[in-house]
């Protein structure tokens, strides 16, 4: 009875904004390698969206790697459905996904306005807009990661921008992107704004340079010149017995290791201050021009960020929670002001929980599910398991498949290595727990739950 009063109450909740002349506007905001601890120092973003909306404190992505992660959030599918497996070809890249079927494509069919800024698919070098976007002013490859010195396309056309303190890229982005809001909701017609802001990415003269910590705003440089790395025991992790043996074979930190991650912690916090501006600023113009009621405002990130846990400097790939764990909250369209949504959730959950909120057609086979019953009730997907895999880039980072629910975090690596770590109990994943005697039934389980996943799509996935 309880479930079908549920089921009752969520059609009557949902019904109006499927109708077409009220369908909400959405506001999809994407950061990049941010991890779920910065949010600490984004007060206009947890003051504006996380304060008024849910936060889903156990979101992850299942492929933590850029390109991967962008083009689950396209479609609702796991990688392995979608195909794009690497920053670059021949495995990903922009060129690897199919456009002709993606999110934009379905909101564009459903009659609303569209408008991407910003960062899209590793690779994308323009002038071509993809199919579905309205309105697109994205960064082209090789220069998306300089914050000054880059070119853009802007509906077809190259823009460059350059050295003066007002090219700031952010800043830029956000210029961009308000007036895209501005022109959108003049003209009526529900709209999809995606923004992709690059920081706290590190910065880089083109995709294969070796990268730099990430250059803040002017005016913001130097704001956390005192702050301590978060104390972690998994810092330059002592004892990795435990581990695979492409971690066992890491180094202890030098000195001079250990400068560069503190400058480079401290250099994303205070990039990520353009980026909080902009959500302030955003949010503004939503109000102001009386549309914020109607909108529904995601702020996610593709993938985490190591800053030296488990002997790792810097990167992401591999499938510890600084690398998988992400910020993910969603205000308006139903979604309870002020909640804290603890099931687990992944970037499988985005597209159909965009698709249902605004009534569009998919026209793929979506792996993931909407967001919003989890929101208003805590009850439901509480023994939830998600895939999380990753190809290997080198030697460093090997292939695997793993599963993660709400306490375990099992994986399987392609070289025969295995890492299994309850993360009730340990929380940093400072012991693996693989071959511990007493967890054999738990071990089989999930490994049985891992094998379905691995080849799942649509239902079978969740």
């Amino acid at each position: 009875m309880r479930r079908l009063l549920f089921l009752a109450s969520l059609l009557l909740l949902l019904r109006p904004a499927l109708a077409a002349s009220e369908r909400p506007n959405i506001l999809l905001i994407l950061t990049d390698d941010q991890t779920l601890e910065s949010m600490r120092v984004m007060d206009r973003t947890l003051g504006r969206l996380a304060a008024e909306g849910t936060t889903f404190s156990n979101s992850i992505v299942s492929y933590p790697l850029c390109c991967p992660s962008r083009a689950t959030g396209l479609t609702g599918q796991y990688a392995h459905n979608h195909k794009v497996m690497a920053n670059k070809p021949p495995n990903g890249g922009y060129g690897r996904l199919d456009h002709s079927n993606t999110l934009p494509v379905w909101l564009r069919e459903a009659g609303y306005e569209t408008a991407h800024v910003g960062k899209y698919l590793n690779n994308y070098t323009g002038p071509e807009v993809p199919p579905g976007w309205t309105h697109w002013f994205g960064l082209s490859d090789p220069s998306t990661y300089r914050v000054y010195d880059y070119t853009v396309i802007e509906d077809g056309k190259p823009v460059h921008y350059g050295e003066d303190e007002d090219d700031y890229q952010t800043d830029v982005l956000a210029r961009k992107s308000e007036a895209l809001l501005r022109e959108m909701i003049r003209s009526g017609k529900p709209f999809f704004l995606s923004v992709a802001p690059v920081p706290p990415h590190e910065e880089r003269s083109d995709e294969d340079a070796q990268g730099t910590p990430p250059r803040p705003a002017p005016r913001h440089q130097g704001m956390f010149a005192a702050e301590p790395l978060p104390a972690k025991a998994s810092y330059d992790e002592p004892d990795v017995a435990d581990k695979p043996p492409h971690i066992r074979k890491l180094p202890r930190f030098g000195p001079a290791r250990k400068d560069l991650i503190l400058r480079t912690y401290r250099a994303r916090l205070e990039s990520l201050q353009a980026v909080d501006e902009m959500v302030g600023r955003l949010v503004d113009v939503l109000e102001e021009t009386g549309q914020l009621g109607r909108t529904v405002i995601i702020y996610t990130s593709d993938n985490g960020f190591f800053s030296g846990e488990h002997r790792l400097p810097g990167g992401k790939l591999l499938p510890y929670e600084e690398s998988i764990r992400v910020p993910l909250i969603i205000r308006g369209g139903g979604f309870p002001a002020g909640r804290t949504a603890n099931q687990p959730v992944a970037n499988i959950d985005l597209a159909p929980t965009i698709v249902e909120l605004t009534g569009a057609r998919a026209r793929r086979t979506m792996d993931g599910r909407s967001l919003l019953p989890l929101a208003l009730d805590p009850s439901l997907g509480k023994d939830r398991a998600l895939l999380v895999e990753g190809l290997s880039q080198n030697s460093a980072r090997p292939s695997y498949e793993g599963i993660r629910t709400s306490r375990w975090l099992y994986v399987e690596y392609h070289t025969g290595a295995k890492e299994l770590y309850d993360l009730q109990a340990d929380q940093l994943q400072l012991t693996s727990r693989h071959n511990a005697p007493g967890l054999r039934t738990i071990r089989a389980d999930l490994a049985r739950r891992l094998a379905k996943l691995r080849t799942c799509a649509g239902k079978s996935c969740r």
